[in-house]
């Protein structure tokens, strides 16, 4: 854990910095009013990408290197494949180097890339959206679920045309990303939900059917199943995981709450910040049916990332004397958070042949 300590010091201190010392642009044309620093901005960045890149354990690192160095990926191979992108692009790397750790390097560098400029972007207060990102898991799960992560990363860049409504460039974001991972076609009717007013109607009919398909998960998952025997998804029926922690429930509902309770503020702020929660909700919704079954946690994973922009907004929900004691309660409660999942449930050891 020593290389994520690290890591997670200097992400902070270079995105905090890169914030400090920001830039102030025209508002009629961007969501925030200031950019951060954009060489602060890539040392954080940097970071991220070596240790994530250079990492030579976690989850299922070791079964893509093997792969990687297994397998010959022909066109014909490739095609006899769910994911096709991702073989095209492993067989594209194998052309310049049969080292796995160029599969691993790269797709860190490609996901980071992409999930940290969108959060540049939209991020109200950077240095909390990239702390989260690192403290709330998910940095570490884009060490496992590579391709998931990768997909997830490119349908991330797609957050552009949700908010402006062009759903046919949004459609073929996600298109680009079910050939990295097909589950990423459930993202094609999500942008109907999304689109949707926060909080309206539809958003609290949503949240009681999670509640409703708790209740009656045994019925709900043989119906599923029967429904998807036959697709890519069928095998999931197989899946013995145990069901997500409820902690981690917890902990993607306290955002989303305060969202909530501070809605007109967040919209006064924040025009755009209905789709950001609806994305938001729509994974939270997933996380709640995953305490019965933790596959559908992964689904999560595509929304996620909207809650990293959310949290680095609802700091400013809060009259301005408060603002500062809710801050440091994120970066403290978060930190507990990380420690307690990291150290003590998983025991996360990181291994390096460069670090």
């Amino acid at each position: 854990m020593t290389v994520l300590w690290i890591n997670l010091t200097i992400v902070f201190l270079f995105s905090f910095f890169s914030r400090y010392f920001a830039v102030a642009i025209d508002g009629e044309n961007s969501v925030v009013s200031v950019k951060p620093n954009k060489l602060l901005f890539l040392g954080a960045l940097a970071s991220l990408m070596l240790v994530s890149g250079l990492r030579s354990n976690i989850g299922d690192t070791f079964f893509y290197k093997h792969s990687y160095v297994t397998n010959d990926f022909t066109w014909e191979y490739i095609k006899s494949q769910k994911d096709m992108g991702f073989g095209f692009l492993q067989m594209l790397l194998k052309k310049f180097s049969g080292d796995s750790q160029t599969l691993i390097f790269t797709t860190a560098i490609v996901t980071n890339v992409l999930i940290m400029m969108v959060l540049y972007k939209y991020s109200r207060l950077f240095e909390l959206s990239t702390y989260v990102y690192i403290t709330g898991g998910l940095y570490l799960v884009t060490m496992n679920g590579i391709r998931q992560c990768l997909a997830a990363a490119i349908f991330f860049t797609a957050t552009k045309f949700l908010i402006e409504g062009s759903w046919k460039k949004y459609f073929l974001v996600v298109l680009i990303a079910s050939a990295f991972h097909e589950s990423a076609l459930i993202l094609f009717p999500i942008y109907f939900l999304a689109r949707f007013k926060a909080w309206s109607k539809a958003t609290f009919v949503l949240l009681l059917l999670s509640i409703l398909i708790v209740l009656g998960f045994d019925k709900f998952s043989s119906l599923l199943f029967t429904a998807i025997k036959d697709t890519e998804f069928g095998h999931y029926q197989n899946f013995s995981e145990g069901g997500a922690n409820l902690l981690r429930v917890a902990v993607d509902a306290v955002p989303i709450i305060i969202a909530y309770l501070g809605k007109e503020k967040l919209r006064e702020i924040f025009p755009e910040s209905d789709y950001i929660v609806n994305m938001s909700i729509i994974g939270f919704v997933f996380m709640i049916i995953s305490t019965q079954n933790w596959i559908f946690a992964r689904f999560s994973i595509y929304f996620s990332l909207y809650q990293l922009i959310l949290i680095s907004w609802i700091v400013k929900v809060f009259n301005k004397k408060d603002q500062k004691l809710i801050y440091f309660g994120i970066l403290i409660c978060y930190f507990a958070f990380y420690f307690y999942e990291s150290v003590i449930s998983l025991n996360i050891i990181y291994e390096s042949n460069y670090i």
